[in-house]
């Protein structure tokens, strides 16, 4: 396996397929870089080098006690992207992935990067605040961390329905996709998940989204229930320069993993980073 070494050490996983111009992908809460999978192959299949990462705390990247949050997350994936010595990459980031490609760019510029991608992304800011009243209140985060403490195997199971949309009347979500989330969060470490939460949750984008130069596309369900459109997307349209906004009716959080949505995603990302 591949392993790009990070500030601290960690052993930061990842997948690297296909040649050409690179399209680096950030996973959400609390997947792996499986979750690209069929993404991976179709930017390989056509023409590019498809890359993407396990975060630190889970999959197959080490698991620290320390540096679960955003700011640490952006530089893996500046060891991710400078083991490679990947130039003119298109970052494409989902949910978490999302804010952790915006802090990347906060970061670390946009040298080394073409375009980005995000989608069911968090920024700005998933907290309600006074200055974010459309936010989600806290206690809605800190029921995702009970969950995790008390029954994680079956808090992820549960949580997979709204990912989905599994919970929505004519839903034709498989129990195999169901199986999959359930498998892919379960190798997270319970140390790196809990901690994610704050991280996706309460820290502020604003700042990271204005510095953005680059052509971005931002995509989003409709029909999110675990990132809603409202706080973020549209948002975060406002404070891109230029920012495309692909909206996907009755798409859910999950999309790029449903079939009936993941086919129109997928013709748009690629349609984007040939364009």
């Amino acid at each position: 396996m591949a392993f790009a070494t990070a500030k601290d050490g960690t052993q930061i996983y990842f997948k690297d397929w296909g040649a050409g111009q690179p399209v680096v992908f950030s996973h959400g809460w609390p997947l792996t870089a499986d979750a690209w999978d069929p993404q991976l192959k179709l930017m390989a299949d056509n023409g590019f080098r498809a890359v993407a990462h396990d975060r630190r705390g889970g999959g197959r990247s080490g698991q620290p006690w320390d540096g679960n949050e955003l700011d640490t997350y952006a530089d893996d994936l500046a060891s991710v992207i400078e083991t490679l010595d990947l130039r003119d990459v298109i970052l494409v980031g989902h949910s978490t992935g999302g804010g952790e490609v915006t802090r990347y760019i906060g970061r670390h510029g946009t040298s080394r990067v073409a375009k980005a991608v995000l989608l069911g992304a968090i920024p700005p800011l998933m907290l309600k605040t006074e200055a974010n009243p459309e936010g989600l209140p806290m206690d809605v985060f800190d029921g995702l961390r009970q969950g995790v403490l008390a029954d994680r195997s079956q808090f992820y199971k549960d949580l997979s329905a709204p990912f989905y949309g599994a919970n929505r009347d004519g839903s034709k979500v498989s129990e195999g996709t169901r199986e999959e989330f359930w498998l892919w969060s379960m190798t997270v470490g319970i140390k790196g998940a809990y901690d994610c939460i704050k991280a996706f949750s309460e820290t502020d984008l604003t700042e990271d989204l204005k510095t953005f130069d680059i052509p971005t596309l931002i995509a989003h369900g409709d029909d999110d229930q675990i990132v809603p459109i409202v706080a973020s997307a549209e948002k975060s349209s406002q404070l891109v320069k230029d920012a495309v906004l692909k909206v996907y009716p009755g798409a859910p959080h999950g999309l790029a993993m449903v079939p009936e949505f993941a086919d129109r995603f997928d013709a748009d990302l690629l349609e984007f980073a040939r364009g």
